[in-house]
C-alpha cells in the first residue's frame, strides 16, 4: 500500500484553524470572553505561517528530487514488483 505525502502546511493550516474554533467554543460556552476581531489574526496568522511552510517543504522537496533523485510516494522500490 503506497503511504499519502506527508504535508505540514496542511497541518498548521489545521492547528490554527481547530485553535479558533476552540476560541469560540469557549466564548459560546462561557468560559471567558473573545471579542468578534480577536479571531482574525489567528486565522491570518495561521494561514500565511501555513503559506510559508508549504513554500518551504516545496523547496526542500525539489532540491533533494534534483540532488539525489529521491522516490515519490508513487514510485515503488526497484526490488518489489508492482
Amino acid at each position: 500500500m503506497l503511504r499519502h505525502e506527508f504535508r505540514p502546511g496542511k497541518l498548521v493550516a489545521g492547528f490554527f484553524l481547530t485553535l479558533a474554533g476552540i476560541i469560540y467554543a469557549g466564548d459560546a460556552g462561557g468560559a471567558w470572553e473573545t471579542p468578534w476581531f480577536a479571531i482574525i489574526p489567528v486565522v491570518t496568522g495561521g494561514l500565511c505561517l501555513a503559506g510559508a511552510v508549504g513554500l518551504l517543504t516545496r523547496s526542500v522537496r525539489r532540491r533533494r528530487k534534483a540532488v539525489g533523485g529521491a522516490r515519490t510516494p508513487e514510485t515503488p522500490p526497484s526490488g518489489i514488483p508492482g
